[in-house]
């Protein structure tokens, strides 16, 4: 439990190998794994995961290889956060280019099928903007990061997503 069973610089650069598949794997996989989750690709995600981690522990399964290897995770994600901060060609290697989905009322299909969204996607996407249907659009985009961005025609702004707290808001302070 206490003893570690490989070399702790083992474990760091098995542990750069597996995070740096993992991020070229979910880059392939486009946007649409990003943001716009659904069982199956959380499922795809968990299983992944779970078969990966043997090749970051190997034999070890000591407690202070596990802090090394969670060390390392967290370490490698904060510096490609601080690269992707401070380099255009980071940023642009890591992160997906936006895609117009939809534009002047009408769905890009080619866009659409390239992304690998379905019209239940598509149409709930809209009507948590507020939309009632893409004949209302002035114009619809994955973002990067996964999540969509709805013009309304006639609108004067554009409305994101709302990004949900998981635990709740705290109550507000009395003035």
């Amino acid at each position: 439990m206490w003893q570690l069973s490989i070399p702790p610089l083992e474990l760091v650069g098995r542990s750069v190998v597996v995070y740096v598949i993992f991020l070229v794997a979910l880059r392939v996989a486009g946007k649409r794994e990003l943001g716009q989750f659904t069982i199956f690709d959380l499922a795809a995600v968990l299983l992944a995961a779970n078969a990966l981690q043997p090749a970051i522990t190997g034999p070890d399964a000591s407690l202070p290889g596990a802090l090394v290897i969670v060390a390392t995770l967290f370490s490698l994600d904060r510096g490609i956060a601080a690269a992707r901060r401070r380099s255009r060609t980071v940023r642009r290697v890591l992160t997906p280019q936006a895609t117009v989905l939809a534009r002047d009322g009408n769905w890009l299909t080619d866009a659409v099928d390239r992304e690998g969204l379905d019209d239940d996607d598509l149409d709930a996407a809209i009507r948590e903007h507020g939309v009632r249907s893409v004949d209302d659009v002035d114009l619809a985009v994955l973002e990067g990061d996964g999540s969509i961005s709805v013009i309304a025609k006639g609108a004067s702004e554009v409305r994101m997503r709302a990004r949900h707290l998981r635990y709740g808001r705290r109550a507000p302070t009395a003035r």
